[in-house]
């Protein structure tokens, strides 16, 4: 296939030129804010015919979601949710899950989207953390001691659809993460949930159309796919994303701006190219992906397939407090980096006694917001680490001569897989319970398609492991992407005395 063929870039007929657009964040000036809860009662009012949400091939126009979400919020309130309560929300992408959201801030209260697939004591750890007033879930015996309700049980048709008085939320989400401690914690956005209804930023445009392909219970695709509906956009949501699936509804509701991880971007591209060529993407604009370092290859050729000024990327963590940000015109003559620091925050890069580096030199890197330290989030469960008013995500890079940054490592022990976080030390806590184990160390290796695949180095006494029931054990206890995908069992002392160890010199030897 030739390029000409991969890259539609000629508008049909049927789609309006776009002037160039611009990746405002967070920090731009809101002319008319309003708490976020009433933002769809907003654009309910101005149009309701306009479609809203589609899932599964059904659209719901700006009026008849804003009376869903009216609902919800009636039964919840029925069911004890007040203002500044958190309501958690494990259930697996619908437009349910949109809809519980925006009920609960109509509420004044605080969503905490979960995964459904959470192991009962993950769920249970979290849950702990985050003491919320009602956990939404489709099997409430997995619910445990916490007060519950089935997503069928949030709705009630005969309930008030009208808009309640409007409250903003004290904090826009909650969301979770496994620790670096080998717990789970909780990271509560600072920011109140308010926003203009008017002034939409991550360089959408009113008019647009967006699909997001990505879990709801990660930050970036609830966060993006809720912000797009409050600016009164189309969203198009995905049960679970599929390659060709993606391309399909790109053509059918001709998306404009679309969320990807590089897996996602990476599965797309390995389609064979006949496929590809059955879909018109050319009403694409702009490509936002995050989460993970995007191989040079292959951001490469989705700059080739869909132009320089299509590609963004954003890289940045749930905590927001600080980022940088570049689009393929940039990157084309900055090959490689994630950009320069986003407006709004101050970036270092200091070596390990704290003193700024010098550019080209690798270091940790750390951001401080302008507002001020503590004023994007906190933690549950967890210690943030700093210098001074400056906090780290625990990457490692440097920075050129112009300022541009570039990633060293995308965390010192952090494994990315498939734009999910996985912490080592998280699953290394639940091997090491598994009878038999004497020390386990996991470390993220080279994967095609997820990026980096989890791999465990275990010690056991005698160097023997029966795996499938090790594989059981983790399966009650951790999420599946959090389980080794590959194991190795030594005898080799894996930790010392003082229980270091050499994690960087393990990973490199199986490299």
């Amino acid at each position: 296939m030739t390029t000409a063929t991969l890259n539609p870039r000629t508008p049909s007929p049927e789609i309006r030129p776009r002037k160039p657009r611009i990746l405002s964040t967070p920090g731009v000036a809101m002319p008319n804010p309003r708490a976020v809860g009433q933002l769809l009662n907003i654009h309910a009012a101005r149009d309701p015919d306009q479609p809203a949400l589609t899932f599964e091939g059904v659209t719901l126009t700006r009026g008849e979601l804003a009376s869903r979400v009216n609902r919800r919020a009636r039964v919840l309130a029925k069911a004890g949710v007040v203002e500044g309560d958190f309501v958690a929300i494990a259930l697996p992408n619908s437009a349910a899950f949109l809809e519980l959201a925006y009920a609960v801030w109509q509420l004044g209260a605080t969503p905490a989207p979960l995964s459904h697939k959470l192991p009962a004591a993950e769920l249970d750890g979290i849950l702990d953390l985050l003491q919320p007033r009602i956990l939404v879930i489709e099997d409430p015996a997995r619910a445990g001691r916490w007060p519950s309700l089935t997503e069928v049980e949030t709705y009630d048709p005969e309930a008030d659809d009208t808009p309640l008085p409007e409250i903003a939320s004290k904090h826009l989400k909650a969301i979770a993460s496994g620790g670096s401690t080998g717990r789970p914690k909780v990271i509560v956005d600072m920011a109140p949930a308010i926003m203009d209804p008017d002034v939409a930023l991550l360089g959408m445009e009113p008019g647009d159309t967006i699909l997001n392909p990505g879990p709801l219970y990660h930050a970036a695709p609830f966060g993006m796919t809720c912000l797009a509906m409050g600016w009164g956009l189309h969203v198009v949501l995905m049960p679970r994303f599929d390659a060709e699936e993606t391309l399909k509804l790109i053509d059918r509701h001709q998306v404009s701006w679309l969320f990807q991880v590089p897996t996602m971007m990476h599965r797309i591209w390995a389609l064979p190219e006949e496929v590809k060529a059955q879909y018109d993407v050319g009403s694409v604009d702009a490509v936002m992906h995050i989460a993970a370092a995007c191989p040079p290859w292959l951001k490469e050729k989705w700059i080739e397939w869909l132009g320089p000024e299509t590609i963004w990327e954003v890289y940045t963590g749930t905590e927001a407090l600080g980022g940088t940000g570049i689009r393929g015109v940039e990157w084309l003559t900055k090959r490689g980096s994630v950009g320069k620091v986003l407006p709004g925050y101050e970036m270092l890069i200091l070596d390990e006694a704290g003193e700024p580096v010098s550019p080209g030199q690798v270091g940790e890197i750390f951001f401080r917001p302008l507002r001020g330290q503590g004023t994007t989030y906190r933690y549950l469960g967890a210690e943030a680490k700093a210098q001074g008013e400056f906090e780290t995500l625990g990457d490692m890079g440097y920075v050129d001569e112009d300022g541009y940054l570039f990633l060293a490592d995308r965390r010192v022990d952090m494994i990315v897989s498939g734009g999910a976080n996985v912490y080592p030390a998280e699953v290394e806590a639940a091997i090491d319970a598994f009878p038999g184990v004497q020390c386990s160390v996991v470390v993220g290796l080279p994967h095609d398609d997820l990026g980096q695949r989890v791999h465990a180095i275990i010690e056991t006494a005698d160097g023997s492991l029966d795996e499938a029931a090790l594989g059981a054990f983790l399966a009650e206890r951790i999420a599946r992407y959090k389980q080794p995908r590959t194991i190795e069992v030594t005898t080799e002392r894996l930790r010392d005395d003082a229980g270091k160890v050499r994690r960087g010199a393990l990973r490199a030897a199986r490299l």
